[in-house]
């Protein structure tokens, strides 16, 4: 476990990768002993630097999600990082690539609350009563660590490597079978990923709930109004400059990014 002053400086390296687009060398090399209650504490060292100079929480995201990630980091659970109101972008305006370091897009079933979830008593029940609509989405990630040579820590600190979001309008999760919603990741017309979405531990709205209850633990709650990305039905395909993707998925319709 590392010092204050360790994970304060972690979070400064981090920061700095992120601003000036420059790499840094894996934290679990410059920080031996690091350990997942520190990167999630380095994480909230630079999230509150953000709402402090006037960022607002827009919701959360979860990594890891699926069985085959899991078992690639070494974990048997999620991680999660903050969405925040500033990473949100838009169809309409072309996103650009230099602001990244190693972009990657994914495809989501995300979800956006009507009401305020219970904590660590979270139900998949209590995520589908408390789900204003689902909405398709696509996350960009990136890793301010070089190369993505991440451990669980590295992912975390970074929070869990979220770099920007998407969302098209959505549908009544009462109107879907949100286990069997198909998703297709195409640019330019080409297939580049295809998948489904109960791959996020065989139903979101799960992936939702542990959420809402793993963050309890730390005294955070997720909110009326807040988007939750629960995990990628898709692998994640690099980002150039110049493409266009649009993601569709049955009954959830389309959403699309383009860079520069």
């Amino acid at each position: 476990m590392l010092t204050e002053s360790a994970r304060q400086q972690a979070a400064r390296i981090l920061r700095s990768a992120e601003h000036s687009v420059t790499p840094v060398a894996p934290l679990t090399e410059t920080f031996p002993g690091i350990d997942t209650e520190d990167a999630y504490g380095i994480q909230l060292v630079n999230i509150r630097r953000r709402l402090d100079a006037g960022a607002r929480v827009r919701g959360h995201k979860v990594g890891l999600s699926s069985p085959v990630m899991q078992q690639m980091m070494g974990v048997d659970e999620p991680d999660y990082g903050h969405l925040l109101d500033d990473m949100e972008l838009s169809a309409d305006r072309p996103v650009p690539v230099a602001r990244y370091c190693f972009p990657r897009i994914e495809v989501e079933v995300g979800f956006v609350l009507g009401a305020d979830l219970p904590g660590e008593d979270c139900t998949t029940a209590d995520v589908l009563a408390a789900t204003e609509r689902v909405v398709p989405a696509l996350e960009l990630i990136d890793s301010r660590i070089g190369d993505w040579r991440i451990s669980i820590a590295d992912t975390i600190a970074d929070n869990a490597s979220s770099a920007g979001f998407a969302i098209g309008e959505g549908r009544d999760p009462r109107a879907l079978d949100l286990k069997a919603i198909e998703a297709r990741l195409t640019r330019g017309g080409e297939v580049l990923a295809e998948g489904r979405s109960d791959a996020v531990l065989g139903d979101p709205a799960r992936s939702v709930a542990w959420l809402a209850r793993t963050v309890a633990r730390f005294g955070v709650s997720l909110r009326r109004g807040h988007l939750v990305l629960p995990g990628s039905c898709t692998r994640a395909v690099d980002v150039t400059a110049g493409a266009a993707f649009t993601a569709d998925f049955t009954g959830l319709g389309p959403v699309s990014l383009s860079f520069t």
